[in-house]
């Protein structure tokens, strides 16, 4: 039986009005804390998402030290592709790095189907040991949108511009449509097995979709992010959707059957109200902000929250993932900051 006594997250998801601000931070899990690179000196990122009981932990340790009000899966989004039949290897200081990268319509053809039970059985056992035993708030499961994980699989690793990405979407348009449907059907049965182990929420990371404009992302994208969140409300999940630069995108993503926007820093939370945006908003301190000092990031902290607090609908979180030289302890006087500040403003 699950534990969960703090549904506020799941809450404001929905746009319900809540007693206080929910918060959690991407990339709360690991980076920055001590505990944490304890574990890293003896395993790698791949040995501890391999070992449920340790993933969990790794999971649980943001919940219990900073007092967030959800937790996210400690995994990486490449995570379903070698099931798929693409080599990944997460290469440090550099990320994932892809030996196989797609070039042609054969290569799409070659990928395979994901079946998480046999694949990705470790994912699903973690999301169980957390949900059945160990977490009081909800547990967030995710994954990668196709046009992210498509611009590892074609530029071989990370990119600054993703021309070859691009090229190929340019100049083999059925190839590329073939491979967005190929990743769509992936997401979805991932994410389904997710939230069927015990997910009570889902986040598709489209991280890089910002390097596209408003028109090819209506053409080549939107589409296919539609089928996934169609197929993933049935589930009865709040849905949320996160990138990085890509605010000019706020709209399209807004108009997509999810609950949540979330914004990185480069769109105030006010901005986004005033373009008409209705449903819950996620964000978004600047996470840089969290290594200036604590009048800095009192006062910020509290902008947002006055900003998120004018209407129901807002969960604080960062405009991008914790980074390593973070301070856990910053990350607790933020949690408890939002926390007592909301709870007094409503």
């Amino acid at each position: 039986m699950s534990k969960m006594t703090n549904d506020t997250f799941l809450r404001a998801a929905k746009g319900e009005k809540t007693d206080y601000t929910p918060l959690w931070f991407m990339r709360q899990a690991g980076r920055s804390q001590p505990e944490y690179r304890a574990i890293k000196e003896k395993y790698s990122l791949f040995e501890i998402t391999h070992q449920p009981e340790l993933c969990a932990y790794v999971t649980r340790l943001p919940v219990e030290n900073y007092n967030v009000d959800a937790a996210i899966l400690y995994k990486d989004i490449m995570s379903p592709l070698p099931a798929i039949g693409v080599n990944v290897e997460i290469k440090s200081g550099i990320g994932p790095v892809i030996d196989n990268p797609i070039r042609s319509m054969q290569d799409i053809e070659r990928l395979g189907e994901i079946n998480p039970e046999e694949d990705v059985p470790y994912v699903l056992e973690t999301i169980r040991i957390l949900t059945e035993e160990q977490l009081s708030v909800p547990l967030i499961g995710f994954a990668g949108a196709p046009f992210t994980l498509a611009s590892y699989m074609i530029e071989g690793g990370p990119s600054k511009n993703y021309n070859k990405t691009k090229a190929f979407m340019y100049a083999e348009p059925n190839a590329w449509f073939a491979m967005m449907n190929k990743l769509a059907d992936m997401t979805i049965t991932y994410a389904k097995a997710q939230i069927k182990a015990g997910a009570k929420a889902f986040q598709i990371f489209d991280s890089w979709v910002g390097a596209l404009n408003i028109a090819d992302y209506r053409v080549f994208i939107k589409p296919i992010m539609e089928k996934i969140f169609s197929e993933l409300r049935k589930e009865g999940v709040p849905l949320i959707i996160f990138g990085v630069g890509a605010s000019h995108l706020a709209l399209e993503w807004h108009d997509l059957p999810v609950d949540v926007v979330g914004l990185d820093w480069r769109l105030q939370i006010s901005e986004a109200r005033e373009m008409g945006m209705t449903k819950t908003l996620q964000g978004n301190l600047d996470p840089s902000i969290l290594l200036a000092p604590w009048d800095v990031i009192e006062k910020r902290v509290k902008e947002i929250l006055d900003q998120g607090m004018s209407q129901p609908g807002h969960i604080f979180n960062l405009g991008h993932g914790v980074f390593p030289a973070v301070q856990p302890d910053t990350l607790k006087r933020v949690a408890s900051l939002v926390h007592e500040y909301s709870a007094r403003n409503q």
